[in-house]
């Protein structure tokens, strides 16, 4: 599924945070062949490298900078470089975020005897692991924010998307750290929007729902290839009974950094969800 929705971003400097991600490496192939110059932004050096490589044998303007969204001085340098290489930010995408195990009990609902047992419960949850938690997922998208969006005040077409998530909407179980923390990006979204709705800049947010892939795979597949129980939850509450490709959220994509499609859109938080959202289980 290669579209670009008829979206033309030449010309445009695109920032994706999370690049080397699965679901944030299709929203950079997608925005550079949409004719987007885009900046690679990851943690981890190898596989952004690996997507700029990728593209740039496809004739297709991407660049690579290692670098963690919670440090803000190797951010502003980060912002230099770009500047320097690719030009200004016109669009920024706040793809990076996660959970940590420390944060995450190991049953959906309080049982005394399991407690007893050993099994992980709220009591149990680590402080460092929830802190860090909203420190990627909220924090992140914040200093970011304040990094790029001033290269974007008063210029046309300047847009951010953030990444928020199902968990944002309804806490799912097991993972409380990890749903606030995305009802906290989703939060945040409308508050940009309102603060610079009158500066030239759009904010919005898209809001997956259940995706398979080899980052939570363990999670939703049996070793031997079964559902998990997890698995049959979600298919149960997805109404389109299965899980969405990561190519499904493009059209998404592309309608909110689009600016004749979208200028009049801002502070949205859009799901992505086969209809999980919609659906009482009943």
């Amino acid at each position: 599924m290669e579209f670009n929705f008829g979206t033309d971003l030449s010309g445009k400097v695109a920032v994706v945070t999370g690049a080397g991600g699965v679901l944030c490496s299709v929203f950079s192939k997608t925005l550079a062949r949409a004719g987007a110059k885009v900046a690679l932004l990851g943690r981890t050096a190898a596989p952004i490298e690996t997507l700029e490589k990728e593209l740039t044998a496809e004739g297709l303007t991407a660049k690579a900078y290692q670098c963690n969204v919670l440090d803000k001085a190797r951010l502003e340098e980060v912002r230099q470089m770009i500047c320097g290489d690719l030009g200004p930010c016109d669009i920024l995408i706040n793809g990076a975020g996660g959970n940590d195990p420390k944060a995450s009990t190991g049953m959906e609902y309080y049982d005394e005897e399991e407690a007893k047992k050993g099994v992980k419960t709220f009591f149990d949850l680590d402080e460092d692991g929830i802190r860090a938690v909203f420190d990627l997922n909220y924090l992140g998208v914040l200093l970011t924010t304040q990094v790029f969006a001033k290269d974007m005040i008063g210029r046309q077409g300047c847009s951010i998307i953030n990444i928020s998530l199902m968990n944002a909407f309804t806490p799912l179980t097991k993972i409380p750290a990890y749903s606030g923390a995305k009802a906290s990006v989703s939060n945040l979204t409308q508050w940009l929007a309102v603060h610079f709705s009158r500066a030239g800049i759009r904010v919005n947010a898209i809001a997956p729902g259940f995706f398979s892939t080899k980052q939570n795979a363990a999670l939703l597949w049996n070793p031997d290839g079964t559902p998990t129980a997890r698995t049959g939850k979600i298919i149960a509450a997805t109404p389109m009974g299965r899980f969405g490709k990561p190519e499904e959220l493009n059209g998404a994509l592309m309608f909110l950094v689009n600016e004749e499609a979208s200028s009049f859109v801002t502070g949205v938080v859009l799901p992505v969800d086969g209809g999980f959202s919609a659906y009482s289980g009943v």
